[in-house]
């Protein structure tokens, strides 16, 4: 069970009920805004509190308390101005987690000038991860961690990889990536791998790496 913390989410379109939905879902305690009086109705039942405001008006937000939740999404889309200024007023009073949507990579950038500590394109992103991962069948999955690492999750189908350790494989060296975690066709896992530990045939092994090496090494995997 996740620890239990404080969600603000602002913005109550399709992502942004889909969040409130995966919060309460998770245990967690949801505020949801929006400034449509039905959307909120509709959510009223489901969620801790839901509040019908204009994400615009600072003195709302400031008596709601938005500076104190753990985490604030802002899942405004198609309004660019609202979405910039609720992000806005929410660093100003204190928000130390704010996530945001942007509609295109200039809506992200200026979320990110204005203070955004993530930002999203939902659209994009699944177009990304899509087409990723038809190109790269052996990554099951990945999460990109930051600009320059990402953490995947790629199946042994090379039998040249199988019934060697890893140091003997030396995937640090060799590809630029570390192994984490691996879990054996068995669903075994184990997560502190060791030097001597023997990758077999169909493990699943999770590394740690800029994406362009993850790729090089799903090449070989392959």
């Amino acid at each position: 069970m996740a620890k239990k913390e404080s969600y603000a989410v602002i913005g109550i379109g399709q992502f942004g009920a889909s969040i409130c939905e995966s919060l309460v879902r998770a245990g967690q305690e949801v505020l949801a805004i929006d400034i449509n009086e039905d959307v909120i109705n509709e959510l009223a039942n489901s969620v801790m509190r839901a509040v019908v405001a204009d994400a615009q008006d600072e003195d709302t937000l400031r008596e709601l308390d938005i500076g104190s939740f753990d985490h604030v999404y802002i899942s405004i889309g198609k309004n660019i101005e609202v979405s910039i200024m609720a992000t806005l007023i929410a660093k100003d009073l204190g928000a130390a987690d704010v996530t945001c949507r942007a509609e295109n990579a200039n809506h992200a950038r200026v979320l990110e000038r204005v203070g955004a500590d993530r930002v999203v394109r939902p659209e994009h992103d699944l177009a990304k991860r899509l087409i990723f991962q038809q190109l790269n069948p052996s990554v099951v999955d990945y999460v990109t961690l930051s600009k320059e690492t990402t953490l995947a999750e790629i199946i042994i189908d090379n039998p040249k990889f199988v019934g060697r350790t890893l140091d003997e494989l030396d995937f640090r060296n060799k590809y630029n990536v570390n192994v984490i975690i691996i879990v054996g066709a068995d669903d075994q896992v184990n997560q502190m791998p060791q030097a001597n530990d023997v990758i077999q045939l169909h493990d699943k092994i999770t590394v740690v790496g800029k994406l362009t090496d993850i790729q090089k090494l799903n090449d070989i995997v392959n």
